[in-house]
């Protein structure tokens, strides 16, 4: 539950780098408010229009920005730019390419992004040519 607080408190935070844990927490927690967004939805009958219900329209709103930095920070963890989160936009073999790139290891010691976010390398990293 920390790592999801935490991510609300950088939810403007676009530089820097955010461990696996701290995505798939955030990710994992959201999913499951969405789900039952969506299920209080279904049970109460809110419909906007013929879209999604209110409840899970407010907390798309509420989501969509942590979920953004976060996702950005994870890639930059990976030694690549926040500009692979457009990878979202692609149907299938984006969300691939995203779900993969979050769960391949990050950069050990200091990259372009910032400090190793385990901290317990950052002093001692790797010397690169």
């Amino acid at each position: 539950m920390e790592e999801f607080v935490g991510a609300f408190k950088k939810a403007f935070d676009f530089k820097g780098r955010s461990r696996r844990k701290e995505f798939f927490v955030f990710m994992s927690i959201a999913i499951a408010l969405m789900a039952g967004a969506f299920a209080a939805d279904a049970i109460l009958d809110v419909q906007i229009l013929e879209g999604p219900g209110v409840l899970t329209a407010l907390f798309s709103l509420f989501l969509i920005v942590p979920a953004l930095s976060v996702t950005v920070r994870r890639l930059h963890d990976t030694g690549r730019s926040g500009r692979w989160a457009l990878l979202a936009f692609v149907p299938v073999a984006g969300w691939i390419a995203l779900a993969f790139f979050a769960m391949i290891d990050g950069d050990l010691g200091r990259n372009m992004y910032g400090n190793d976010p385990n901290r317990w390398n950052t002093v001692f990293s790797p010397i690169k040519n």
